[in-house]
């Protein structure tokens, strides 16, 4: 069998957006729409801002950390998923590092270029990522500080990141309390997202939620995190006059309480049906809130 090298010509580009994981652009990118919309202001004018925006968010910072992981995670691949760019020797050498560092610069290039807001978002967000897999820090060894980072980095930060965008300076401050909030309720869905590795997890000493405290706990856990913040979401639409999008939130929030008792019967078999449904309704309230936010007087 010929192995495919980095020199390849069809090779490099097919290992590289590998690496990057394009479908794990998505949670980003929607909270960044999330961002722009709940801003208020005229799109008129700002399209290439905005496009340059969701490149940001997706496919630069997430891509970075996204290469990042794959780096300092190649040894744990070896064994797991040997087909890997990095184990299998598709990107050879310590190329992974060198992307890793060349994708982080183009990612701030990109930051400045969109304001100062925007480029002190992003420096956070690199900063969390590189911390979430490279040695000191390696958050992502406890799930506790690894889930918050990456809540924060997938929601929050690109979710503040378009609302800056969109008004060319610091966003509303209900944007910021929105934001925080489906941010820290994203550590939920993290926790759900550990379940598809818990064996291995536990043989290499990742100590993720499930892991810690069993999948049943885990479970019940994630669902108070991602449900509670939504509650105050919910009060706070109310409390901004916005009625009709709390209501919104509310109805989702509802049917991600009809779906739990499925998920609590069986957590290991069943966190992955949650992913596409509870989660899936979590998104949709957090679009709700953005265009309520968006109604809000003064914005």
């Amino acid at each position: 069998m010929q192995t495919t090298t980095f020199t390849d010509r069809a090779g490099p580009l097919r290992s590289f957006l590998e690496l990057l994981k394009p479908i794990t652009w998505f949670p980003p990118m929607w909270a960044y729409a999330c961002g722009v919309i709940s801003a208020g202001a005229s799109a008129a004018g700002s399209w290439p801002a905005i496009a340059a925006g969701v490149m940001l968010a997706g496919p630069l910072v997430c891509g970075t950390s996204q290469i990042a992981n794959d780096w300092y995670d190649r040894d744990v691949d070896a064994i797991n998923e040997p087909q890997r760019p990095i184990p299998s020797g598709r990107i050879p050498g310590r190329w992974g590092l060198y992307l890793a560092i060349m994708w982080t610069g183009v990612s701030l290039l990109v930051a400045a270029a969109l304001g100062p807001i925007v480029f002190v978002a992003a420096i956070v967000g690199l900063i969390l990522a590189w911390a979430y897999s490279a040695p000191p820090a390696r958050l992502k060894l406890n799930g506790w500080y690894g889930n918050a980072a990456c809540g924060f980095c997938y929601e929050s930060l690109p979710w503040i990141t378009g609302a800056a965008v969109m008004t060319a300076g610091m966003p509303d401050w209900r944007i910021f309390c929105v934001a925080l909030l489906y941010g820290l309720g994203a550590h939920g869905i993290m926790t759900l997202n550990d379940f598809k590795a818990i064996e291995g997890d536990r043989q290499l000493n990742i100590r993720t939620i499930p892991v810690q405290l069993g999948p049943d706990r885990a479970a019940r856990l994630a669902c108070w995190v991602m449900a509670l913040p939504q509650l105050v979401v919910i009060g706070a639409l109310l409390s901004w006059q916005l009625q009709w999008h709390a209501l919104g939130v509310a109805a989702v929030l509802v049917a991600q309480f009809a779906c739990m008792p499925r998920l609590l019967a069986d957590p290991r078999g069943r966190a992955p049906w949650y992913n596409g449904t509870g989660i899936t309704l979590y998104v949709v309230g957090m679009m709700i809130a953005a265009f309520g936010l968006r109604n809000v007087a003064g914005l």
